[in-house]
C-alpha cells in the first residue's frame, strides 16, 4: 500500500494546484472586464451587439450618460425611458462609459 500512497499523493496535490490556479485566473479574467459591459448587453436587443443599430440609434463610440440620465427622470415616454428608470445613475454611468469605448462605425446618428 505504501507505493499506492506515493503515487496518490502527487496526484491530490497536483489537482488542488490546478483547482487553486484555475480559480485565481478565472478572478483575474473577470476582474479585466469593464464594470459596464455586462449593464450594456441589455442594449443589444436594439442596438445590436455592436451598438450600430440596426435601425435604432448608433450608441457605439458615444457616452450617452446625459440622455440616459434625461430618460430615467422624465415622464415616460416610450421604451428607452421605460429601460433608463431600470438603472441607478451609477449604473447608467458604467454603461455609458463603456459605450463610449466600443467603436463607432463612421456613419449613424
Amino acid at each position: 500500500m505504501e507505493p499506492r500512497r506515493k503515487l496518490i499523493s502527487p496526484i491530490l496535490v497536483s489537482l488542488f494546484g490546478a483547482t487553486v490556479g484555475g480559480a485565481l485566473w478565472h478572478s483575474d479574467a473577470m476582474a479585466q472586464v469593464p464594470p459596464g459591459r455586462l449593464l450594456a448587453s441589455q442594449c443589444s436587443q436594439c442596438h445590436g451587439t455592436d451598438g450600430r443599430g440596426p435601425g435604432f440609434a448608433e450608441i457605439a463610440g458615444k457616452n450617452k450618460y446625459g440622455d440616459l440620465r434625461d430618460m430615467a427622470h422624465r415622464r415616460v415616454e416610450g421604451v428607452m425611458d421605460r429601460q433608463a428608470r431600470g438603472y441607478t445613475d451609477e449604473q447608467l454611468r458604467l454603461l455609458s462609459e463603456y459605450l463610449a469605448t466600443t467603436p463607432e462605425s463612421g456613419g449613424g446618428n
